[in-house]
């Protein structure tokens, strides 16, 4: 090891540690002696933008990048530091003219293809791997390049016909390879694939059929699903069921699939165009009731499977009696009522007429037993479950429902008992009977419209928590009723309390973070859900980064079967549509807590508008709720949505387009800044047709699929926002043309300027949408408060009259300048203007102060007592005990005190700065 090695060492320690600006020290010391080290330089930029120092880490990275260097340790710290600042691309021509420069070099061209692999161009990927079999004459070379054809045929913006090419050449090479495919289960995986494709079915059943092919299949999961789906593709179901019978009767094999492989042979899909084969119907019961029998209470797969057939017997053209599907139902939930999936394996079978559905419920009731151990609780919880499940329309009335929760509450007081000596760190057994007492007092409250028993749902749920601590789907059901109830600090200790990790804050996030701009005080300055917002965002910096490491493994490690699944993870979390929701939700939060100057206005702009040319995966998760609502009803989720409505893609959009149409106009930005001013690569934009559209054009473009995800409020909002864009933008246009109006006046021979000033267009009177707006959105705030609204509902309008105002200020920033009103004429436009902040800022002052005194109301002793006379129904000495109910009480008073009278008084301080400004 040379000395400069030995001083390297403990930078690299450093770096490892976090100790970025040791690590910075270090490199400057060593610098001053070898002052031409591209290592160094190198190492200094990483541990620069490490530190958050970006623009001084920029400079020597340019140098270390314009030397061209081939050094592996070097390449390996530029590539570290270009994937902390997002710039791929600069990786791929880095390691590109390395490659060049030594193309005997193996390392290097690994490296390149990595690259290429990680900014998803799969068409140079691949000629790189074809030119390194070439030239080295390894196998898995070979496969690398099969892999970057699939890969580019299963592009989107690969023509079809183009599709069809690729996958031939990878067959080709495939088939020429020196060593055959089924040497590796993994090669094996990728041959059947592409003879799947290309539908090549005789080719595949060779393989399929050979011993060594028949061992792969029966030893890897990847390889066997993709075996069972080719024989489906050639409506081998008698074939794949007498398959399935074999794994079943001699490796008593219960994987569900044979059974459905089984049943499907006797009712193909529709897909597959076959008719019902009625021929194997009793053969297939037979063998059914033989394995229902040899398994009983073991194994529940043989008995759910003659279900199942009866069922799609039934729907099928009426072949099954009802009375033996009705019996089938009743032997199941004799055998394994004690099993806690009992209820979701029936669940798809009671679809029953009035009668049956009647004579259902009197079995279930003659079920129940006295709760003397865990397995009678199970039962007794599978009882109430059905019965609930099977609830006709008639017997759904607020009151009654009230009844039965008190009945799931007194059979929950006596189910705990049986957990008392359960540790901490377990579930209560009768959990899911406070949740159906929850459920439907949710119920009762969505019937009646009666806060009082959302109130007594929270006392509930919450008393449960106390008992069984690590309940999350209790939590999620709190976060839900929080939210409502205009208590966001408790819903957000929850949602904290969940502890959830990684990915999760992508499928969970929207549970305490949409529309979280209702409840945020960051015009207070506390920027709490600000914050919230930010951490959640991690995730998607951590994905660029990870995923494509997970990738590069893959290919190392030859797990081909491993790599669509990992760019289809990393792209879904790259284009999540929950990202995009909490990066709206900031600029939202941003708009009300900072001043709205240039530098938020541009690089919201450059962002918003790479949002707009995304393509989106919704990967929330709604399912993770339970739901025990009755069939027909709405479920949980829906019954607890925010103001109704679910923010998704088409809420997304519409805020999009508002907000980008006003920060355009208010933006001096080009093109050429705009790259600029941004630091790492472009995403891939989205290959809609919509998105090919000028800017403009779309963000004019109206959508009521979109618009039906917004509230009643937000639509005014939105409806406000265009009219005031469309009065605004020829001013805008003559003020600070856009770049394409200036070209066209340069190409005339004239100047910007003189342009401007003699096309100036006279002043039109203020649009009576403008105005009327916040009238209109005041009367509903104060209809609002006098019909005894939920406090989440006053906190919507406030926060849309909040919005709207600095929308308005946003869109007439630029009029501020007395310069640009004196050159342009525009001093009647600017009158108008005036005005029109002045009705705003009143508007917002005005419901602003009756929304403090709605929370100053929340902070008495009343307010506490009222909460606790609404519990009352559900108050038990021996249970949720009236202190317990009182602390509550106080616990929901007190958070929605300071939420109404935080919003309110953020509202108030933004009316006064804008109504001076």
């Amino acid at each position: 090891m040379s000395a400069l090695d030995r001083q390297l060492r403990p930078i690299y320690d450093a770096l490892d540690m976090g100790s970025h600006k040791s690590a910075v020290v270090s490199c400057n010391k060593l610098i001053k002696r070898y002052p031409n080290n591209l290592l160094l330089k190198a190492l200094k930029s990483l541990g620069l933008v490490r530190s958050q120092k970006i623009e001084e880490a920029l400079p020597l990275l340019e140098e270390v990048l314009a030397a061209k260097t081939t050094d592996d340790a070097t390449l390996t710290a530029l590539m570290h530091v270009l994937r902390l600042l997002g710039r791929n691309q600069d990786i791929v021509s880095m390691f590109e003219n390395a490659y060049k420069q030594q193309p005997q070099n193996e390392d290097l061209g690994v490296q390149t293809f990595f690259a290429y692999a990680r900014t998803g161009n799969w068409k140079v990927a691949q000629q790189i791997a074809t030119r390194m079999h070439k030239q080295f004459q390894e196998d898995r070379y070979l496969y690398w390049s099969v892999v970057g054809a699939l890969l580019q045929a299963n592009d989107l913006a690969t023509p079809p016909e183009m599709r069809t090419l690729l996958y031939k050449l990878a067959h080709r090479q495939v088939a020429s390879s020196p060593s055959p495919s089924y040497l590796s289960a993994e090669r094996f995986y990728l041959h059947l694939s592409i003879l799947q494709e290309l539908q090549l079915y005789d080719e595949a059943n060779k393989l399929l059929e050979s011993e060594i092919g028949k061992s792969i299949c029966s030893t890897s999961l990847p390889c066997n699903y993709l075996r069972r789906q080719i024989w489906r593709a050639r409506g081998l179901y008698k074939e794949e069921a007498e398959r399935a019978k074999d794994l079943i009767l001699e490796k008593n094999d219960r994987n569900w699939l044979e059974f459905l492989s089984i049943i499907d042979a006797a009712f193909p899909p529709k897909e597959s165009g076959q008719e019902p084969v009625t021929d194997a119907i009793p053969e297939t019961r037979d063998f059914f009731n033989k394995i229902a029998e040899t398994d009983g209470v073991k194994d529940r797969s043989g008995l759910l499977a003659l279900i199942e057939l009866e069922h799609r017997a039934r729907v099928a053209g009426g072949t099954s009696d009802i009375t033996v599907l009705k019996a089938l139902l009743q032997k199941y939930f004799v055998l394994h009522s004690e099993k806690a999936c009992c209820f979701e394996d029936l669940k798809p079978y009671l679809d029953l007429s009035d009668a049956d559905r009647d004579e259902w419920t009197t079995f279930l009731d003659s079920q129940r037993s006295t709760l003397e151990s865990a397995t009678d609780l199970r039962c007794l919880i599978n009882v109430h479950k059905l019965q609930r499940f099977s609830l006709p329309a008639s017997k759904l009335t607020a009151e009654l429902e009230s009844g039965r929760a008190a009945s799931y509450i007194r059979d929950y007081k006596e189910g705990l008992r049986l957990g008392l000596e359960l540790p901490e760190t377990e579930l209560q057994l009768a959990d899911d009977l406070a949740i159906l007492a929850g459920q439907a007092l949710v119920n009762a409250w969505y019937l009646s419209k009666e806060q009082a028993y959302l109130l007594q749902a929270v006392a509930l749920l919450e008393f449960t928590l106390s008992k069984s601590k690590v309940a999350y789907s209790v939590r999620l059901m709190l976060i839900r009723l929080y939210r409502l109830l205009g208590a966001p600090t408790l819903a957000l200790n929850h949602y904290r309390a969940l502890n959830i990790k990684h990915v999760q804050n992508d499928t969970l996030s929207h549970f305490a973070l949409s529309r979280a701009t209702t409840f945020s005080l960051a015009s207070t300055g506390d920027i709490t859900y600000s914050s919230e917002c930010l951490e959640t965002s991690q995730v998607y910096l951590s994905n660029s980064n990870e995923t494509s490491e997970f990738i590069t493994r893959a290919f190392h490690g030859e797990r081909y079967s491993q790599i669509p699944n990992f760019i289809e993870f990393e792209e879904r979390l790259e284009n999540s549509l929950q990202r995009d929701l909490v990066k709206m939700e900031h600029v939202r939060m941003r708009m009300i807590h900072e001043p709205i100057v240039s530098d938020l206005i541009d690089m919201e702009f450059i962002e918003l508008k790479i949002i707009l040319d995304r393509y989106h995966f919704d990967n929330r998760d709604f399912d993770i709720m339970p739901n025990y609502q009755p069939n027909g009803q709405p479920s949980f989720e829906v019954q607890t949505r925010l103001f109704g409505r679910n923010a998704g893609l088409g809420w997304l959009r519409v805020y999009l387009k508002m907000f980008i149409r006003a920060f355009q106009h208010a933006s001096d930005l080009d093109d050429a800044t705009e790259d600029k001013l941004l630091i790492g690569d472009r995403p891939k934009k989205s290959s809609d047709p919509e998105n090919q559209l000028p800017l403009v054009e779309r963000l004019n473009k109206r959508n009521l699929e979109e618009e039906s995800e917004l509230t009643e409020q937000e639509l005014k909002l939105f409806e406000w926002a265009l009219t005031l864009a469309d009065w605004l933008e020829p001013y805008h246009n003559v003020a600070r043309p856009p770049p394409t109006v200036d070209g066209q006046k340069t190409s005339n021979g004239e100047t910007g300027s003189s342009a401007r000033k003699d096309d100036a267009p006279p002043v039109r009177s203020t649009p009576d949408l403008v105005v009327r707006f916040f009238d209109d959105v005041q009367s509903e705030f104060e209809a609002s408060v006098g019909r005894d609204c939920l406090p989440s509902e006053l906190l919507h309008i406030v926060t849309i009259i909040q919005e709207a105002v600095t929308l308005l200020v946003a869109e007439t920033v630029r009029f501020k300048s007395t310069s640009v009103v004196k050159i342009h004429k525009l001093s009647q436009l600017v009158q108008s203007l005036k005005e029109v902040r002045t009705k705003a800022c009143v508007s917002l002052k005005e419901t602003s102060e009756s929304l403090v005194k709605s929370g100053e109301n929340y902070g008495t002793a009343d307010s506490r007592k009222a909460f606790v006379d609404a519990c009352s129904p559900i108050i038990d000495d021996d249970l949720v005990h009236h202190d317990f109910v009182l602390n509550i009480a106080k616990n929901v008073c007190d958070s929605r005190k300071k939420t109404l009278e935080g919003v309110g008084k953020g509202g108030l301080k933004i009316s006064s700065a804008y109504d001076k400004a």
